[in-house]
């Protein structure tokens, strides 16, 4: 089987892990800042917190900006879950912005025209959360414009973009919003197994996202009541969570982002690949835009809706693993009891019902590529 996303480990990986395992730290130790420090500088952004995985990231990109109940937090329909779950963790409602057809990225439009009628009802959100879908970037500009129009604050989901640029700047610079956050996982462009970022260019978040990973504790004096026993004491200052990285997952992210601009060089050369050898075929093929460069996570294809499972069933039966992204967040049960339903979010749902991803990752061959594109092909004679 020829999976659709495969991490890429190598011997410099290896030794790294390997190295941490044998250091005086498994945790909270200095691989952490380091690995901090690498995609800081990478993204060109002051403050990177690793976490254990995006899912936290995304939850505390949310507590600290004061998401609790009675407020609401927008985000898109096509997302993995956690994009909509981080907010529900924090009491909040959620609520979706339908996609461009184009871009598959929330639509910065209908969110103009979701923000009037928000307003008029008293509803408008504390947080919007756009998703760079497949790591082609959002119309962040466009959003942020809207954020200060409306005052609303942003988190960027990252978790396919990590590489990705829009107008020369790189994804998690933090530009157009309050924080971003991105996922280590081994189907992501860089892994660490399970793992996750948060980055900011605001101290006071960076400060506060610090301590709530750790169960809301400080060691700084600053923060402390100054009742001090000795050098030993710790204080709890906030209910906070234990979603720490471990110094073996950083010392993997660490060896890993010295490959990053290979890692995405490699999946561009393949996603063109893609849409010059397909080009011929009755499929829709993903769009590329003209100020951004996308890291290519995902390589999704559109296929007549009548004939979606087929050609899915015809490619898995080639030892073709495919999959499709994302089953539109809002049409999940959960999320169907909070009173959402088929029909409230269109082109999501259009899109989903023709929506195929094929295999695309650093370590596929050229020929391994060609055996997807013969198989898919046939598929669709």
């Amino acid at each position: 089987m020829i999976p659709y996303g495969h991490q890429w480990i190598d011997e410099s990986d290896e030794a790294a892990v390997l190295a941490a395992l044998r250091s005086d730290f498994l945790t909270q130790g200095p691989a952490i800042p380091r690995f901090e420090q690498v995609v800081a500088s990478h993204c060109q952004v002051p403050y990177a917190m690793a976490v254990s995985n995006g899912t936290t990231a995304l939850h505390l990109a949310c507590v600290a900006l004061g998401v609790g109940p009675g407020d609401w937090v927008w985000t898109t329909p096509n997302t993995f879950v956690a994009s909509a779950n981080c907010a529900r963790y924090c009491g909040a409602n959620v609520d979706f912005v339908d996609i461009d057809p184009d871009t598959l990225n929330l639509s910065a439009g209908r969110l103009a025209e979701k923000l009037i009628a928000a307003r008029r009802e008293d509803r408008l959100p504390k947080v919007v959360i756009p998703v760079h879908f497949a790591g082609r970037p959002c119309e962040m500009e466009a959003i942020a414009k809207l954020g200060r129009e409306y005052g609303f604050r942003i988190v960027e989901d990252a978790s396919h973009a990590l590489g990705a640029t829009h107008r020369d700047s790189p994804v998690g610079a933090c530009l157009f919003s309050d924080i971003t956050t991105t996922s280590f996982h081994p189907v992501k462009i860089v892994t660490t197994g399970e793992g996750g970022m948060l980055m900011t260019r605001s101290p006071e978040i960076a400060e506060r996202l610090t301590r709530l990973r750790s169960h809301g504790i400080t060691r700084d004096p600053a923060h402390m009541s100054g009742d001090s026993d000795g050098p030993w004491v710790y204080e709890q200052i906030e209910l906070g969570f234990n979603y720490r990285m471990s110094d073996l997952q950083a010392a993997l992210g660490e060896s890993q982002m010295g490959r990053l601009s290979a890692f995405v060089d490699r999946r561009r050369f393949l996603a063109r690949r893609y849409r010059t050898r397909l080009g011929e075929l009755l499929v829709r093929m993903p769009s590329a835009g003209e100020d951004e460069t996308s890291a290519w996570h995902l390589f999704v294809i559109r296929v007549n809706e009548q004939r979606r499972r087929q050609v899915f069933d015809s490619l898995r039966a080639a030892g073709i693993g495919v999959n499709v992204h994302y089953i539109p967040v809002h049409l999940q049960p959960y999320y169907r009891q909070l009173g959402f339903s088929v029909g409230q979010y269109p082109e999501a749902e259009k899109y989903y019902r023709e929506a195929i991803t094929l295999p695309l990752y650093p370590a596929m061959s050229d020929d391994d590529q060609d055996i997807v594109i013969a198989a898919l092909e046939r598929a669709v004679q």
